[in-house]
């Protein structure tokens, strides 16, 4: 059974962080996998649709998209979770949408907040592979709000 680790919640300072890249020496390695494992299983436990490592408590920079109808987002489209290891945004739609968003570590607060239509993110699978893909609709705007994260940003600053 994997670990369901803990979130930080709202005022947390790791939530206020701009999180560290993942060094080279750390693609690959068993620690890694580890933390992906659990925060895939933590996320998954709390009905989210993405999760970052400084919610866990690991100022790093990986983030997991995963968008699945669940009780919080029942109209989300479903795809296979994808873990980004020190992920960008390499492009954003000038279109932008409105969509309510939640977080887990807000669990009390949802909002609407303008995010771009579309974007295009590189980033590293956990072995290492650099991939370079475009996102839209909602999942974009999950790799958007999952990458404010990363740069210390919650998405009740964005309302």
């Amino acid at each position: 059974m994997s670990t369901i680790l803990p979130v930080a919640q709202r005022g947390e300072a790791i939530l206020n962080l701009t999180a560290a890249e993942v060094a080279k020496s750390e693609l690959n390695s068993e620690w890694l996998n580890q933390l992906a494992v659990a925060m895939h299983a933590t996320m998954t436990e709390r009905n989210g649709v993405g999760i970052a490592a400084p919610q866990v408590y690991v100022s790093k920079r990986v983030i997991i998209v995963a968008s699945r109808p669940n009780l919080r987002y029942p109209d989300a489209p479903e795809m296979d979770a994808v873990v980004m290891v020190n992920p960008e945004i390499l492009e954003r739609s000038e279109a932008t949408v409105l969509g309510e968003e939640g977080c887990l570590s807000v669990p009390d607060e949802r909002g609407q907040v303008a995010r771009a239509e579309t974007v295009k993110v590189r980033y590293l699978t956990l072995q290492g592979e650099p991939i370079e893909t475009i996102y839209k609709g909602f999942t974009a705007r999950i790799v958007q709000h999952e990458v404010d994260h990363l740069d210390g940003v919650l998405f009740i600053q964005r309302i």
